[in-house]
């Protein structure tokens, strides 16, 4: 809530009092000083007791409504201001504290009414007919407002405020025509960079460019600096294809100190966005240069530096990229978007060691943030330390003791190490006390169960673990390929394979493994041929290794069908 610089008020109203002051005054002038001093208790009950003795005194309902609205007895604040405004009809400033507590309630009906009557009685008061511009918008009642804003501009001739406010009301109402007039009458006698760059950017919008671009100059010529009438004349270079006057427009624009940072950079953010992969190579060196300037001035802003860099990776120039982030994250080490920017990139560029280092620093600063602990373990494990990815897992079972959210995949994690460091009884322990705290985990049932298909032991125990992550996610490719794999080790291939057939339509097919798998059950099948293509396929995607011995598998098969 708005009060308008009451205590100013107050200290007018105590200075136009008499000299020769009535008793009444002496204390309403002593309720004027409590109520400065913020002693709203103490002035409403002063107030209270001085209507006892002076039932007519208006000024003492004024100071009463006043200390309600600030104790937040908005109600008995209205019943006050009304009986000063009874009182004493002529005096704006009790109206005018009537129509704020009604706002301060929610009561726009109230506030509306109030304003309108105010109107009538004081129709030089300008902050009234804003009052009700506002208020009129805020209910969508357009016609009510530019009507209210005519009698603004009657009373206090024609603003940018108004006929800005004027020209989004009427594009609302779908009327461009007036909306455009609107600005160009203000334009013949008024000189505003503001309107004559909205009038440029109406025009380019209705593809008048030559016309646009006028008005850019136009306002430029009031202010070299305006930043919006750049831009637009910027747009027109660049709808136009001139190239050449574009960027050099640009650079007027990303070298101006008085253009915020925030500014340029959602621009060429929103450039970037724009424009095609073609017209980045054409034009790198400018765009570098924009970027340069960009940096160069503004070489502390995080908004800045993640542009730059945003636009560094884009052209595939990830050694800048993570240059400019690790800037950022320095600068702002307490900044968890700055610093968890920096590792995600590094995440991406997959710098393991530099990701080691970052994630050491940001657990040092943000204990509490999981994230980095897990990019952590992953750089240990592409990195394949797997006893490094152990510690980190401890780190998170002693930091998170008590969340299970973060305990339980960190257990499941362990359990995933500690059989790719060939310790599968102690990964199955581990596998075994996650599944006591739940049951339905599926990462643990779907590894649990497929090391198991691996070794080809308690199949009917892997089939039912497996089951059960079918059953909770129907469409991964990943626990489709487990199932289906124990059933073909049950000897229940014809069981299998419209499970992997289902596996194929989500992702299967960017397996290896998951290819090789049904291929093996379509030649236990007897299709032959389909088989066949699954392989090929697989050989395609094998690129990796995942599946060893698969060509020599495949040439065994192929072997014994020629038997």
């Amino acid at each position: 809530m708005t009060y308008r610089n009451l205590s100013i008020l107050v200290l007018l109203l105590t200075l136009l009092l008499p000299v020769s002051m009535k008793a009444q005054d002496v204390e309403i002038v002593e309720i004027a000083q409590l109520y400065n001093d913020a002693k709203y208790k103490e002035a409403r009950a002063m107030g209270a007791e001085l209507v006892k003795k002076y039932p007519s005194y208006d000024a003492a309902y004024y100071y009463m409504g006043l200390c309600d609205m600030f104790l937040n007895q908005y109600e008995l604040a209205q019943d006050e201001f009304k009986t000063a405004s009874k009182l004493s009809p002529d005096n704006y400033w009790y109206r005018d504290r009537l129509a704020i507590s009604y706002s301060a309630t929610g009561d726009d009906a109230m506030t509306i009414e109030t304003y309108e009557k105010m109107l009538v009685d004081f129709p030089k008061q300008t902050d009234v007919y804003y009052s009700l511009v506002n208020l009129y918008l805020r209910h969508n009642n357009l016609d009510k407002a530019l009507e209210v804003m005519e009698d603004i501009e009657n009373v206090a001739g024609k603003s940018e405020q108004i006929t800005l406010t004027r020209y989004e009301i009427l594009l609302h109402q779908n009327k461009p025509d007036l909306a455009k007039k609107a600005l160009e009458d203000f334009n013949k006698d008024y000189s505003s960079p503001q309107v004559t760059t909205t009038l440029g950017d109406h025009l380019l919008a209705e593809y008048e460019d030559s016309t646009a671009l006028a008005c850019y100059q136009e306002a430029l010529a009031l202010d070299k600096g305006y930043a919006p009438a750049l831009l637009g004349r910027s747009e027109v270079y660049r709808i136009r294809r001139d190239y050449t006057n574009y960027f050099s427009s640009m650079k007027e624009f990303v070298s101006s100190p008085d253009i915020p940072a925030l500014d340029k950079s959602n621009y060429l953010s929103a450039l970037l966005q724009r424009i095609d992969g073609r017209f980045v190579q054409n034009f790198k060196k400018d765009l570098d240069d924009l970027y340069s300037t960009c940096v160069s001035l503004h070489n502390t802003d995080s908004t800045m530096l993640q542009s730059a860099a945003t636009y560094y990776y884009r052209t595939e120039r990830i050694d800048a990229a993570i240059d400019m982030f690790e800037r950022c994250a320095e600068l702002y080490p307490r900044s968890i978007s700055a610093v968890g920017t920096y590792v995600e990139i590094l995440g991406i560029a997959e710098q393991w060691d530099r990701l080691i280092e970052a994630c050491d620093k940001a657990i040092e600063t943000f204990p509490e943030e999981s994230a980095f602990y897990s990019y952590k373990s992953s750089a240990y494990y592409y990195k394949e330390n797997y006893e490094g990815v152990l510690d980190v897992d401890r780190l998170i079972m002693t930091k998170f003791a008590s969340d299970t959210s973060k305990t339980i995949p960190a257990m499941s994690s362990m359990g995933d190490m500690y059989h790719q460091l060939g310790k599968a009884k102690e990964a199955y322990k581990i596998y075994d006390k996650v599944l006591k705290l739940r049951p339905d985990y599926a990462p643990v049932l779907n590894n649990y169960a497929y090391y198991l298909s691996v070794e080809n032991k308690k199949l009917s125990k892997a089939a039912a673990m497996s089951k059960i992550c079918v059953e909770k996610e129907p469409d991964n490719a990943t626990y489709l390929d487990t199932y289906a794999w124990i059933l073909f080790l049950q000897g229940k291939a014809s069981e299998a394979k419209p499970l992997f057939k289902h596996a194929m339509l989500y992702g299967g097919k960017d397996s290896a493994v998951i290819l090789d798998h049904y291929a093996e059950v379509l030649y236990a099948l007897g299709e032959y041929d389909l088989a066949r293509v699954y392989w090929r396929q697989a050989k395609e995607k094998n690129t990796d290794g995942s599946v060893p011995d698969l060509d020599a598998r495949i040439d065994k098969r192929e072997a014994a069908l020629k038997k």
